[in-house]
């Protein structure tokens, strides 16, 4: 099969500031129970009073899932991001429900989860069995526009080795269904069970992603284009990459910081694919331990050296990325407001230990839920 890029358009683009968008997915939850509550639809109907199809269902009854529109600059995306989920919120207030942004539900029965009706989604299941089970997870996803398939795909090689510091940085998904795991980026585990999940492979060219698609469809591995999972693509609808490996964020504020330092990561990357640079190649077996090793510590612990395997400081592993994209960064005037959040983000603490936080303050889960909540406009 060939895979082609969803549009052939595409708005003019400041090289220094790309348009981003953020898609970001929730829980539905009973404020009564603070458990999970299957009732997205509800949700979702409500508020495309106002967000139109910018806001939908996901998999599962437990997720809502809300975009904003295309975004130059920081302020802006701020601003939508806050309206976004202000709107969200007050829908599901409106129908006696609460949003909470947690990679995994803290509270609630949710395995197996109640499945939206949908054709694919029954295709998925009969495909993928279950793997469905522990489905309601919710990821930040960060959309940068580059309408060039194959620069795009060259771009995802580059970002490989940052993936685990994406992880680490917004790790958010420490509780399953009453259960402390352990982890801090939970999420992360549950999906890596998937076949086409995870890092990208290395990509040498548009056609060996074109033949490497046919092989993943012909194996039954893909029941369509959209079931590539991986954490960095081309978007198979927009003229962008897509960069989906993080949990969702626990406010607004989070969000927009992991938005700017994605939109970073991707203009340096692209700089280096026009300058003729293939990409680095951490081992596999690596990158796969810094995956882990990230979600495991998130900003509390260390993370691992994709190249070497070497523990570094997971804050050190952050402030690297950061420095990696200064110069995008003072290209867009977004330095001052990353180092402001970043600092921020680290005395504040990440959205796992600030769940962990309420956890000890409230002394039960119903407490994390409950902060959870509040934060969610924030």
């Amino acid at each position: 099969m060939t895979v082609t890029a969803a549009s052939t358009t595409s708005a003019p683009s400041d090289p220094a500031r790309p348009l981003m968008g953020v898609e970001e997915e929730y829980l539905v939850v009973d404020p009564r129970t603070r458990e999970v509550a299957p009732r997205a639809g509800l949700v979702v109907a409500r508020a495309a009073g106002e967000l139109g199809d910018r806001v939908c269902t996901e998999i599962t009854q437990f997720q809502v899932e809300a975009k904003t529109p295309p975004c130059a600059g920081s302020a802006e995306l701020a601003r939508e991001l806050a309206r976004m989920r202000a709107v969200v919120a007050a829908a599901a207030r409106a129908e006696g429900l609460a949003l909470i942004a947690s990679g995994t539900p803290v509270l609630g029965p949710a395995v197996p989860p109640p499945i939206t009706e949908d054709p694919r989604y029954d295709l998925g299941i009969e495909n993928y069995r279950s793997l469905h089970d522990e489905q309601a997870i919710c990821a930040g996803h960060v959309h940068v526009h580059l309408p060039d398939r194959e620069r795009a795909l060259l771009v995802c090689n580059h970002l490989r080795p940052w993936l685990p510091a994406l992880i680490a940085f917004m790790a958010n998904s420490p509780f399953w269904t009453g259960r402390d795991t352990g982890y801090a980026a939970w999420r992360v585990l549950a999906w890596s069970k998937w076949p086409v999940a995870g890092p990208p492979p290395y990509l040498e060219s548009l056609g060996h992603f074109e033949r490497l698609v046919e092989g993943l469809t012909a194996s039954g591995a893909l029941v369509d284009p959209a079931t590539m999972f991986w954490d960095a693509r081309p978007s198979l609808r927009l003229p962008t990459v897509e960069v989906r490996v993080s949990d969702v964020p626990a406010s607004a504020r989070e969000s927009a910081l992991l938005a700017l330092v994605v939109r970073a990561l991707v203009t340096v990357s692209l700089r280096r694919v026009e300058a003729g640079d293939p990409g680095p190649r951490p081992p596999d077996e690596l990158l796969r331990v810094a995956y882990w090793r990230a979600a495991r510590d998130g900003l509390d612990g260390h993370g691992a050296d994709p190249y070497t395997g070497r523990q570094v400081p997971a804050a050190q592993v952050v402030e690297g990325l950061i420095e990696h994209v200064r110069p995008a960064l003072e290209e867009s005037g977004d330095l001052e407001t990353v180092l402001r959040e970043w600092r921020w983000l680290r005395e504040a603490g990440s959205g796992a230990a600030r769940q962990r936080a309420a956890l000890r303050r409230h002394g039960s889960f119903e407490g994390v839920v409950d902060d959870l909540v509040a934060r969610f406009s924030g």
